[in-house]
């Protein structure tokens, strides 16, 4: 059994080309029907402001599949540490030895995450995106943008996030990476001109609602991953020409499908997988809108981590 941290981790894996065909050979799988994935365990401790999440996924023919352990405790910045930590344990599909254990500290969850959505992006967004508004001006919202240079030419971003001075400290970063970036006051503006919108926030009530989408746009929603979270008004999905998820069961639990509990949804959910792997073309026009949430998946943790420990074999 090999031990891994992250500092090796970090050093083999990154937002690649090579990453992101991993991740999105991932969804093809499910899409196909050819991965066992159980439901997330989440687990609350209330008392410390904390969760923690258990993911895992088996593909069908692959060597290895993983577990990963993903625990969030948010009071942690006052400490003076991390909100999110984690590791990924790596089995043999074949005798259920384990092989390796990823000390990643959630590093491998942040990059998977990126890439679902610069693959929905490449999927779902119009080819000469050029423009994208991002909500939210965490970590996961810069490498959102860095994640989408793989497949599209992004060159200018809008930025809102509801501490300006987060969202200037997130611009400056942006604009290292080459980027023009202007900060906005209100989401409406942020929005505007958008060719691809990401929003990527805790957010536990809508930030977008249908007003706030230019023709053509393509909207990722990633921030939502549990019941209390919400970061699109039902009118943006009614809104859509086509609505994307990672998973049905997932959006309806975690995700924004939740704006529908109780009842059907009054619009065809697509499935990413299944875009991917029969070639759906749900852009129709450049007029076209079309929505994307993603919750998080065992099989992208299973991809990444499969990819990670072949890089770390090799090098």
């Amino acid at each position: 059994m090999q031990l891994y941290q992250r500092e090796a981790i970090e050093a083999a894996v990154g937002l690649d080309h090579a990453a992101l065909a991993a991740v999105e050979a991932g969804f093809a799988a499910l899409g196909r029907g050819e991965v066992v994935q159980p439901p997330i365990l989440s687990m609350a401790i209330e008392e410390a402001n904390g969760e923690v999440d258990v993911k895992t996924a088996h593909i069908r023919g692959a060597e290895r599949f993983a577990i990963k352990v993903s625990p969030g405790f948010f009071d942690n910045p006052r400490l003076g540490l991390a909100s999110l930590n984690g590791l990924m344990m790596v089995f043999s599909a074949r005798t259920g030895q384990v092989e390796a254990v990823l000390f990643d500290e959630g590093y491998l969850t942040r990059v998977r995450t990126a890439l679902a959505g610069a693959i929905a992006a490449k999927h779902l967004s119009r080819p000469d995106s050029r423009r994208v508004a991002v909500l939210g001006a965490g970590e996961q919202a810069e490498q959102q943008v860095l994640a989408l240079r793989l497949v599209r030419d992004i060159d200018t971003v809008d930025l809102w996030a509801r501490r300006r001075e987060g969202a200037e400290a997130c611009s400056e970063r942006l604009r290292a990476a080459g980027l023009a970036v202007t900060v906005h006051d209100a989401v409406a503006s942020a929005c505007a001109t958008a060719d691809i919108v990401v929003t990527a926030t805790p957010s536990s009530t809508p930030l977008v609602h249908a007003r706030n989408l230019p023709e053509g746009v393509h909207v990722t929603a990633m921030g939502a991953d549990s019941p209390e979270k919400r970061e699109l008004d039902a009118s943006v999905l009614t809104r859509a020409d086509a609505f994307v998820c990672d998973t049905r069961a997932q959006s309806e639990v975690n995700g924004e499908l939740k704006a529908f509990a109780g009842g059907e949804a009054p619009f065809k959910v697509h499935e990413l997988g299944r875009v991917i792997a029969e070639g759906q073309r749900l852009r129709l026009s450049e007029a076209t809108i079309t929505v994307c949430d993603l919750t998080g998946t065992g099989v992208q943790d299973t991809a990444i981590a499969g990819f990670a420990l072949s890089r770390l074999a090799a090098g």
